[in-house]
């Protein structure tokens, strides 16, 4: 490790989506390169078990951030990981440890200074999840339409020296029915927050990232490795803060003469379905 590595109480990181075309592996393998904590949350849709209906694509980038957050737990980190709708198979294994991982449902962290946030993925309170799957599997789709185009928007900026940019996400905090989706849910993790008599939540799945108080509870969503390219930080005093790895300027050393966060230069190992 080199002297650009900082050093946080707790690091919460979401939504990666490995296995997919869009999943920024080499700036979030970047991130956890620079960035150590005693606590390391992982907040769900780590991986992508939908994709498999379709294909799974996974490159070395992927194949190194597993290999990291691995070695962050054997050298000591506490790693939690908490599964999503997208990595719910691996509930099937929630209470278990495999070494210095835990696999959880949901967990009450207390912060350093003696606030206690209520951690989960967020998706068991979605109604359109909870009561109708494959309405969400037909959304699903329609993002990920949405994601290829980003990568070819990208591929352009790239070809005129620009710096990645999201248009998935600029489009999404524009449209009202996508706000609305949003100010809901926040609203219904509050609310669990309340009654579980938690001063906060922390969670992830929409792909938004926020720090803020509603009402008397503090809010926070580590946002996302496939638009954002987020995580959230607690220091040793308590503070929390969201880190904007693109907007910090951090960009992967292979990716220099880049912009989308995928490399052309390492072979992708491509498994299809059946479907």
């Amino acid at each position: 490790m080199d002297g650009n590595v900082k050093h946080y109480r707790t690091i919460w990181l979401s939504d990666f989506h490995l296995g997919t075309k869009d999943c920024k592996a080499a700036y979030l393998l970047d991130f956890l390169r620079h960035n150590e904590s005693e606590t390391l949350y992982l907040v769900g849709d780590i991986f992508d078990g939908w994709a498999l209906s379709r294909s799974w694509n996974w490159d070395q980038f992927h194949n190194d951030v597993i290999q990291k957050l691995l070695r962050k737990a054997r050298k000591g980190t506490h790693v939690i990981y908490l599964p999503g709708n997208h990595d719910e198979f691996a509930r099937d294994y929630l209470g278990l440890r495999f070494g210095r991982v835990q696999i959880e449902e949901e967990v009450i962290h207390e912060t350093a200074d003696g606030r206690k946030l209520l951690v989960l993925h967020g998706d068991v309170f979605d109604g359109m999840i909870r009561h109708a799957r494959w309405i969400s599997v037909i959304g699903a789709r329609a993002y990920h339409a949405l994601l290829f185009l980003n990568r070819w928007v990208n591929r352009c900026r790239r070809l005129f020296g620009m710096p990645y940019w999201s248009l998935s996400a600029f489009l999404k905090h524009r449209t009202k029915r996508a706000v609305q989706f949003i100010v809901n849910f926040e609203n219904a993790m509050v609310g669990v927050a309340k009654a579980k008599n938690a001063d906060g939540v922390v969670c992830g799945h929409v792909h938004f990232a926020e720090i803020r108080e509603i009402g008397s509870i503090l809010y926070a969503n580590s946002g996302d490795w496939m638009e954002s390219c987020t995580g959230l930080v607690e220091h040793f005093d308590g503070r929390l803060e969201l880190l904007h790895w693109v907007a910090m300027d951090h960009q992967p050393q292979l990716l220099r003469n880049g912009g989308d966060g995928q490399s052309t230069e390492i072979p992708k190992i491509v498994f299809r379905g059946n479907s």
